[in-house]
């Protein structure tokens, strides 16, 4: 922070009257409004002298090319922080938040997201013919390296995150046709990387452009695929096409290409942003449990879904694996909006399952000190719904005390949670294998608030491998 005020007071004569600490996002870096009576800066505070380089020398050649971007005020001598233009707190992905909700875009609407991305291949030729690439961080171009981290980014971070088993040879087998049709074409362009509304600031009538650090030499459909693409955003059918008409009328200055074959393209690209947005999804939001990353999951696995509908080039493992998580109930979509109660059984031995909501309340129920069926061999292979089972826990364990003293707890909060609209509880059963006292006690509970509270239940017995939901209204 101090170097911060430093560098404010070489360009103004005087430290920041006020300093205010802005939302990063998804950024490590850490943002401040530096302020005094008559102009404001943004300051930035970053975590890679690599990546700040590549941000102000890309930046500098946005504005060289005729390109709106913040300029650069000053940057300290270790390249870890800098000062830049402040354009204000509205993106264009603000702007347009009405016109989302409401599902109506306006004519300026339309005009504002055609100005910008015909202002796309301005910046993919412009800027690709003026920067020095070596300097883009972390890597220089889209090659094998660069789309093998985002496949793999979608597998690990979500992929593996939603508890569904994956046949790993069949799918490298389709990343690897995936990776040879993306790097097809590359032009000596440059790929933003990053090129969506959240990242387009709306500042004095005209758009300017921010986050592009990630950028490398790369083909011109990624870009297009991330902007007309953007899960969020939630586009209509006539505005998508327009943005293409206004981008391709654009891309004519630099490039002849048939309209035909760049949508056929552009589908194949946007496969793969969906994919690298679902890896996004996965890290910031079911492992860092953040919900805003959480709420957009069931669209974009929709889209992507479609996407592979439409794509010319046959990935049916790739497509089947998606077919099937979305129909996971942590993952559809729909219009209700009540309460939803997630119950689930586990086995102590693979760990308490995350709660995905971003909620992290709710209930963790440990079945272990009920006497075990699994101890006798006539057990072993069965579980807690085979009628074997329910009668040894009803005749031979304290399961009926358990319960009532667990849907006492569980009332009460369905209850208030009801009461005040809350929209999301989970409750988690674990035993010793996740198979017998666990899942007798999640299908009870279950049962128990479906009957009484009317609200839906979703139930997952993950070492079952069985799930279904139960909606009562």
């Amino acid at each position: 922070m101090e170097i911060l005020k430093e560098l404010y007071k070489t360009e103004r004569g005087e430290y920041p009257k006020t300093i205010t600490k802005l939302s990063g996002d998804g950024s490590n870096r850490c943002y401040y409004r530096l302020s005094s009576e008559d102009i404001s800066y943004i300051g930035v505070a970053g975590v890679s002298k690599e990546e700040n380089s590549a941000f102000i020398t890309i930046a500098n050649t946005f504005n060289e090319c005729g390109i709106d971007a913040p300029k650069i005020i000053g940057v300290s001598q270790d390249m870890m922080h800098y000062i830049q233009e402040d354009l204000g707190d509205d993106s264009l992905f603000t702007i347009l938040k009405e016109s989302r909700e409401c599902g109506v875009f306006s004519e300026d609407d339309s005009e504002k997201l055609c100005r910008v991305m015909g202002l796309l291949a301005d910046i993919q030729f412009k800027v690709g013919e003026k920067l020095n690439f070596d300097i883009c961080y972390p890597i220089a171009e889209f090659d094998k390296t660069s789309v093998f981290w985002d496949l793999n980014y979608f597998k690990y971070c979500f992929l593996k995150n939603t508890s569904i088993e994956i046949d790993e040879p069949r799918l490298e087998v389709e990343f690897s046709i995936l990776c040879d049709i993306l790097l097809e074409e590359n032009d000596n362009t440059f790929l933003y990387r990053d090129f969506q509304s959240r990242n387009v600031m709306w500042h004095n009538d005209k758009p300017y452009f921010i986050d592009f650090q990630g950028g490398r030499r790369g083909p011109i459909y990624y870009d297009v695929a991330s902007f007309v693409g953007q899960t969020r955003a939630k586009y209509s059918e006539e505005i998508y096409k327009k943005m293409i008409d206004a981008y391709l009328e654009s891309l004519s200055k630099y490039k002849c290409i048939d309209k035909e074959c760049f949508i056929e393209r552009l589908n194949i690209f946007r496969v793969f942003r969906l994919l690298q947005t679902l890896g996004a999804y996965g890290y910031r939001g079911l492992f860092e449990h953040k919900k805003a990353f959480i709420d957009p999951i069931p669209l974009t696995l929709a889209q992507l879904y479609n996407s592979l509908e439409n794509c010319n080039i046959e990935l049916p493992y790739l497509k089947s694996t998606i077919n099937e998580i979305k129909e996971l109930p942590r993952f559809k979509s729909d219009d209700y909006k009540g309460l939803t109660v997630d119950i689930m059984s586990f086995s102590f031995h693979r760990g308490i399952p995350d709660d995905y909501s971003g909620n992290g309340g709710g209930f963790v129920f440990d079945c272990r000190a009920i006497h075990n069926p699994g101890r006798y061999a006539e057990y072993k292979k069965l579980n807690g719904m085979d009628a074997p089972v329910i009668e040894f826990l009803e005749r031979e364990s304290n399961i009926a005390e358990f319960l009532d003293s667990a849907y006492y707890m569980v009332d009460n909060m369905v209850d208030t949670y009801m009461k005040r609209g809350f929209t999301h509880i989970q409750i988690c059963c674990g035993c010793t294998g996740g198979q017998h006292r666990s899942v007798y006690s999640a299908e009870h509970i279950a049962r128990h608030i479906a009957e009484k509270f009317g609200v839906r239940v979703n139930v997952n017995h993950i070492m079952l491998n069985r799930s279904y939901t139960i909606q009562e209204r």
